[in-house]
């Protein structure tokens, strides 16, 4: 699934929610679903499967607030992350940090 395909599909789901909600507490929930994986990956022993549902209810959450906003994520990406680093141009990054 493209970035895209899933920001349309939250964008179904939820928008109506979402805009009710805002955008302080669309934030708000995108900030505790970091915290439960913060929670999580601070655990002597990773549950990977805690973990990977973290990660899907932050890009979620993430989508979302994109929505809400009218930000397209897949455009934002590219043009954050153009195949490169943004330090040194190259790929894979040969930064000395």
């Amino acid at each position: 699934m493209k970035v895209s395909d899933f920001q349309l599909l939250m964008n179904e789901l939820y928008y109506h929610r979402d805009v009710e909600r805002g955008v302080y507490k669309t934030f708000i929930w995108l900030v505790e679903e970091i915290g439960e994986l913060a929670d999580n990956l601070n655990k002597k022993d990773l549950n990977r499967s805690k973990i990977s549902d973290e990660l899907a209810d932050i890009i979620a959450w993430t989508s979302s607030l994109a929505n809400i906003l009218n930000i397209d994520l897949e455009k934002a990406l590219i043009d954050k992350y153009p195949n490169k680093c943004l330090s040194c141009d190259s790929n894979p990054c040969k930064c000395d940090k």
